[in-house]
């Protein structure tokens, strides 16, 4: 179930119960305390029963307590402050438990977004890049190291990309003035959401240019825009976003991309070889040296 939480618990506010307007309150003034708590710990902290706190997330249209919690918990992600996100990861994990806790949500994300993801529309976006002109990429903030990447790749892949790696707002817009129906933006942001990328992928959007958005979910401004919206787990309340799940998506576009295009780039993949070797761009490694 996905919906603005805040707004849909203060539209339904007048309805409650004394007890559910509690929880309500408690919710939406600390969002970043409940997001981690059990039913139980919820009721006893608002002076309600666990059965109350069951029947409120009934209420607000979710199959059980745990579907509630995982939609505060974006909540959280969305509007956390980098020094209220440390301030929840001390609360959730000790010094000792970082490296188990933080690699168990990394490989947690992952599975998540493959079982989420459908086929059909990994399938299509690749169907768009393959086909388009030119592919723009464009991500602000962590993503830019995404989009980086991403770019990187598709220059050995496809004939025409174009990395956006400005971060004026104005010439963002100029490079991507040629845009048209035959081309296609890769865009790429997470909570909190970058103004830029959002403005990005309308000008995108309006020019009707394929939008390939890997984000983190239909509640994130970049998927009204997108063509193709490419949903990936990035579920971490710390000072970093996690963004493997993403990255294991690019991974996957560019293999497929490669697989697609075998024969087209069967000579220009030798010829950088061969260059390479000309001019001694890798060091080797020592085995190499016998």
């Amino acid at each position: 179930m996905k919906i603005n939480l805040t707004a849909h618990i203060t539209q339904l506010m007048p309805g409650f119960s004394k007890g559910q307007r509690r929880i309500a309150n408690y919710i939406l003034e600390h969002y970043d305390e409940a997001a981690y708590m059990t039913a139980n710990c919820l009721g006893q902290t608002v002076g309600v029963s666990e059965s109350t706190v069951v029947r409120f997330a009934a209420e607000l249209g979710f199959e059980g307590y745990p579907e509630l919690q995982r939609a505060v918990q974006e909540l959280v992600r969305s509007k956390l402050t980098s020094v209220q996100r440390v301030e929840v990861t001390r609360a959730r994990m000790a010094d000792d438990e970082v490296l188990d806790r933080v690699m168990a949500y990394d490989m947690a994300n992952i599975r998540k977004t493959l079982e989420e993801l459908p086929k059909e529309t990994f399938d299509e976006a690749v169907r768009d890049l393959v086909g388009a002109r030119r592919v723009y990429v464009f991500g602000a903030g962590s993503c830019r190291a995404l989009a980086n990447f991403s770019a990187y790749y598709l220059k050995l892949l496809l004939p025409n990309i174009c990395l956006i790696s400005t971060s004026s707002e104005t010439e963002i817009l100029e490079e991507m003035i040629h845009i048209s129906d035959e081309d296609a933006l890769i865009v790429l942001s997470f909570p909190r959401y970058s103004s830029k990328t959002v403005k990005a992928a309308h000008f995108a959007h309006s020019r009707n240019a394929k939008v390939i958005a890997i984000t983190d979910g239909v509640l994130s401004p970049l998927a009204a825009l997108s063509t193709c919206l490419l949903s990936a787990h990035s579920d971490m309340a710390t000072i970093v976003d996690s963004l493997v799940a993403p990255m294991s998506i690019i991974n996957a576009l560019l293999v497929a991309i490669s697989l697609k295009r075998m024969d087209e780039n069967r000579d220009t993949l030798t010829e950088l070889e061969n260059l390479w070797d000309s001019y001694h761009v890798f060091q080797p490694s020592l085995d190499d040296h016998g």
